[in-house]
């Protein structure tokens, strides 16, 4: 171990690392990483260990900061961070949820195998990307009206769906059925009003992609099953993007906002970044209600891009939607700030659980999980860079526990956008990526360098953290053979 954090991190187990409250003169709590030794290096040389020391200043922070094994530095949080605070006397922030709010992840199934695929791949790549706007600053194929974007801040997904975009059962296999009830369009900008408007049903750029996935190997065989991934070979299809400028906007105005009711409420903090306001307050009801706005508007954003997906794979493969059999497994939240109920100290209490780079991973019989999946638990999506894999896993009872029923939410970074461009410069890394049979179609080469696998921990070091602490547990590996990026 790094001989600077020795004395600061007490070893739990292997998978578990302490912050005791008295590293930082105001932590109320103590800070937890789950992380293997070999990350910890690399953790504290980002100063990621600050953030999670920092986050425990939070006033009604229950139980501890914790970090996934998938952090690194953010926005006052870490990205992997998660915490829960008090209903009755804790606050909300903005940093606690980041600027892609909701920012998540949905998951189709097929019937397809790789064999069926690959003689077609190029021209489903290009459908898909023909049919799905993408890039930065791209703009959707739905047009709304200010009227119908208030409709689809209250509704999420089920607007979409009330207008033929995909159907009844994406909802039941969506998050909050693709909907926080909590939205409320009268505490959204104008501003960010005209940034949603034009943005709606568009991928975006940066860590947004559309996937093609072949499943490489399975560890649970009933859970693979129950979500219908039924063998080895079969091709699954990714979507990641969020909420787009909408949800940026909303942040962005609400950071500042919040800013001044930090010092509003004798609010003392380590980092103006974490700025916050009691969750009870009416500044923090107003960013729960803006932020669910944006949470629904980013459900609605997947609901309208798995639609244009599975007509782009009808296109190419000449058969129907059910020939095909893609259904949703399930689409999962990333960025989102949610009032849970959990067990702490004996009592049941009524929480804010930021969640900011990290996924909900509720068990089996949870009331919140779909009934499909009830024997089995709420399905985890966690993905990895796309020269890699990704992994498809369950929620536990001790994420529900331990972790305020969370755990990783992909690899996360190591390298820095730019860093990543200056170490791949030279590199066409599409033509690298196509040696090792997996095609990409991206909007620049720089674009394709920021997200290269050099620039992203090894997604199976981050998943096998969470497995064996038991805050997840695997179901299946997947591995990219067609990747579209923004």
């Amino acid at each position: 171990m790094t001989a600077a954090w020795r004395g600061i991190v007490r070893k739990i187990d292997d998978y578990r690392w302490e912050i005791s409250p008295a590293y930082k003169s105001g932590m109320l709590v103590p800070g937890l990483i789950y992380a293997s030794e070999a990350m910890l290096d690399h953790i504290w040389e980002e100063r990621a260990f600050e953030q999670v020391a920092n986050v425990a200043f939070l006033p009604g922070i229950v139980g501890r900061s914790l970090a996934m094994p998938d952090i690194h530095w953010g926005y006052g949080f870490p990205i992997g961070g998660v915490a829960a605070t008090a209903i009755e006397n804790g606050v909300v922030s903005p940093g606690g949820v980041g600027f892609d709010i909701n920012c998540g992840v949905r998951l189709l199934r097929t019937s397809l195998t790789e064999a069926e695929v690959r003689p077609k791949l190029e021209e489903l790549l290009a459908e898909l990307y023909s049919n799905i706007p993408s890039g930065l600053g791209s703009t959707g194929k739905i047009r709304v009206s200010e009227k119908e974007l208030d409709e689809v801040m209250v509704k999420g997904s089920r607007w979409a769906v009330e207008k033929g975009y995909g159907d009844a059962d994406d909802l039941v296999v969506t998050e909050e059925s693709g909907c926080l009830k909590t939205a409320n369009p009268d505490k959204v900008s104008s501003r960010a009003r005209k940034r949603g408007i034009p943005q709606l049903g568009s991928l975006g750029a940066g860590n947004h992609f559309q996937e093609v996935q072949v499943v490489d190997d399975i560890y649970d065989r009933k859970a693979a099953t129950a979500m219908g991934i039924d063998d080895i070979g079969q091709v699954l299809f990714l979507i990641h993007t969020g909420s787009r400028g909408f949800g940026h906007e909303i942040c962005s105005e609400y950071v500042r906002f919040l800013g001044e009711a930090t010092k509003k409420y004798g609010i003392s903090l380590p980092d103006r970044q974490l700025a916050c306001t009691p969750v009870k307050s009416p500044e923090g009801q107003d960013y729960l209600a803006a932020m669910a706005c944006a949470a629904n508007y980013a459900w609605t954003n997947r609901q309208f891009i798995a639609h244009w997906a599975r007509e782009s794979f009808v296109k190419v493969f000449g058969k129907s939607r059910r020939e095909l059999g893609m259904g949703q497994i399930y689409d999962v939240a990333h960025n989102i700030a949610k009032i849970e109920e959990y067990v702490t100290d004996g009592k049941r209490r009524t929480l804010c659980v930021h969640r900011k780079g990290a996924t909900r991973a509720f068990p089996a019989g949870h009331p919140d999980v779909p009934s499909i999946y009830q024997e089995i638990g709420q399905p985890v999506l966690i993905p990895g860079d796309m020269g890699r894999c990704s992994y498809i896993a369950l929620g536990t009872e001790t994420a529900l526990k331990e972790s305020f029923g969370s755990t990783c939410h992909g690899a996360g970074r190591t390298q820095s956008r730019a860093a990543a461009k200056r170490s791949l410069r030279g590199v066409d890394v599409a033509k690298a990526l196509a040696a090792r049979g997996i095609l990409v179609k991206a909007g620049s080469k720089d674009g394709l360098a920021e997200e290269a696998s050099e620039a992203y921990k090894d997604v199976t070091e981050v998943v096998d953290v969470t497995h064996r602490a038991g805050i997840s547990l695997k179901v299946a590996r997947t591995v990219p053979i067609g990747v579209i990026k923004g």
